[in-house]
């Protein structure tokens, strides 16, 4: 027997501790460490109805994976479930939107990590142009932590998991704690009022902070319970309550969180309002939350979060090294990349897909962007990831209506499309500057996909399914073309032109962009349900799902 292998199996060492805490654990990166601060530089105060409608948003968008993730529970679900709704070019492109957000977010915890590292060993960072980017030193000590992570995952989903169970305890503990200090030591109701009033920026500013300011970024993880579906005990039991219960930790933490900090300002740091927050000299060296205790003088809990920030991005970062070779394993499986990435060890781990994630996430360690300005990119590619689960689980419900289901989502008639609309809502507040990056990237994706089809031998190809997916061109022209027109924008510096004429052009004012993506993402939900495929995709044609997995699946 070879080392290497299609036909081992991923084993079922995952309990459903252990499957909250993955989930947990992506929510509880670096996102606690930054989002507060960026969200109430945008929106002011009302910065915590942007965490309540961030939470809201999500939570029903977990609610559809809860289902679908229960129904099917494989690796790299994001990418096979769309499979058997839509078929394999739907597949292709729910994984390709998946993968993008997940190859991004594990350098870019580490690179948060070895931002507020370099107050203890200097030299990791260096400001370049007003950003914030990796020195010599920083890209050795990120590349060693990044082979650390996919050393970890090599090993197998248990080590995984346990090691991920220790660090959890952590993460959870220190925000809890700074909650708490910070309340006690400093609390100036004043501040919901200061600067400009409760709501200085309107609700455009508390829509733009949804997906611009951290807010969404901090919540996205919680479907890394199904990426790992086929490693779990009891899955179909295990799943919805990983996913649903880590998003309401999530929504809760992050509240008493940005209340916490809110309150705890010096009132006197506030007289420029609060815009000026994200360009104070103190919080951009020393880190919002870290800034706020040393200037109370509680070093205790300085020291504290400066571990922290160490300890909750790289925990992060190891979770998402799981995910994106989970999801390159899949693709790996249905031959829309090349097949030795669906193949796995004697320990049952996809060793080249994690090795390709390690050379990804190398890349963009490369001079890139800080971590607020790749908030939105991340968070916008993971969201139209999470927009094809609701747009399956409307289909599945009609081509598959007896497929058991452990978890049933209440009025799918109504929040599956809610959901839709919701993610895309997302995208759009992400602007265009945002946008417009994430659909050259998709772009990037099928001329990927061309080159994988024109190399493969004719017999190996994946059938390629086009009439199910008619729906996804004029689906991501529209996303394109409401931003171009919408009035969401981060700067003017940020206006990007195309034709000749600059984005966004606000021709759909405030209000009646939202109402335009709203309509638009409705009409592309029930075109899709039109399109289905008859019935669940051919496993075998197709490359589907693995007949040894269902049978090893708990009735």
């Amino acid at each position: 027997m070879t080392e290497m292998s299609t036909s081992r199996y991923l084993r079922r060492d995952v309990g459903l501790v252990g499957l909250l805490f993955t989930s947990l654990g992506s929510v509880i990166g670096s996102g606690w460490l930054f989002g507060a601060l960026t969200a109430s530089s945008i929106a002011g105060p009302a910065a915590m109805l942007s965490w309540l409608l961030g939470g809201a948003a999500v939570t029903i968008l977990a609610l559809a994976h809860a289902e679908v993730g229960a129904m099917f529970p494989v690796a790299g679900a994001s990418a096979r479930i769309p499979h058997f709704a839509f078929g394999s070019l739907a597949g292709f492109c729910a994984g390709w939107f998946a993968f993008l957000g997940c190859v991004t977010t594990a350098p870019i915890e580490v690179e948060a990590a070895l931002q507020y590292a370099t107050h203890y060993i200097p030299g990791l960072t260096v400001e370049h142009a007003h950003q914030i980017v990796l020195t010599g030193l920083g890209y050795a000590v990120a590349a060693l932590m990044m082979l650390f992570f996919s050393a970890i995952n090599v090993l197998g989903v248990r080590w995984l998991s346990k090691t991920n169970i220790v660090t959890m305890w952590w993460k959870i503990a220190i925000p809890v704690v700074t909650v708490i200090a910070l309340v006690f030591v400093s609390f100036h109701s004043g501040n919901f009022t200061a600067g400009g009033g409760f709501m200085p920026a309107g609700m455009k500013g508390v829509f733009s902070a949804i997906a611009t300011g951290g807010v969404i970024f901090g919540f996205i993880g919680f479907e890394q319970a199904i990426q790992l579906g086929a490693e779990s005990r009891n899955p179909r039991r295990n799943i919805p309550l990983a996913v649903i219960g880590s998003v309401l930790i999530g929504v809760v933490l992050y509240l008493a969180l940005q209340f916490a900090f809110i309150a705890a300002l010096d009132p006197a740091s506030l007289q420029h309002g609060w815009s000026a927050l994200s360009s104070s000299g103190n919080t951009k060296q020393f880190g919002p939350f870290a800034a706020l205790a040393t200037g109370l003088g509680l070093g205790w809990l300085a020291f504290a979060l400066y571990t922290d920030a160490f300890i909750s991005p790289t925990g992060t970062g190891l979770l998402y090294v799981a995910t994106s070779s989970r999801l390159s394993y899949a693709m790996g499986r249905q031959r829309y990349i090349p097949a030795i990435f669906g193949r796995l060890n004697l320990r049952g781990a996809p060793v080249y897909a994690i090795a390709f994630s390690f050379l990804c996430g190398m890349i963009v360690f490369l001079p890139f962007p800080g971590w607020q300005q790749l908030v939105g990119f991340v968070s916008s590619a993971t969201v139209i990831a999470y927009a094809m689960i609701p747009l399956a689980l409307g289909a599945l419900r009609k081509t598959a209506p007896d497929q058991p289901r452990p978890y049933r989502l209440p009025c799918s008639s109504v929040l599956a499309p809610l959901a839709f609309i919701v993610a895309n809502e997302i995208i759009l507040f992400s602007a265009w500057v945002v946008v417009w990056k994430l659909l050259v990237a998709i772009a990037i994706g099928f001329v990927l996909l061309g080159i994988a089809l024109a190399t493969t031998p004719t017999a190996q190809r994946p059938k390629l399914a086009w009439r199910p997916v008619a729906w996804m061109w004029p689906y991501l022209i529209g996303l394109g073309l409401v931003s171009y027109l919408s009035s969401f924008n981060i700067q003017d510096t940020d206006r990007i032109p195309l034709l000749g004429v600059e984005g966004p052009t606000g021709t759909l004012g405030f209000g009646w962009d939202i109402a335009v993506m709203a309509a638009f993402s409705l009409g592309i939900y029930y075109l899709a349900l039109q399109l289905r495929l008859p019935v669940l995709a051919d496993q075998t044609d197709e490359h589907e799902l693995q007949e040894e997995e269902l049978e090893r699946l708990p009735v």
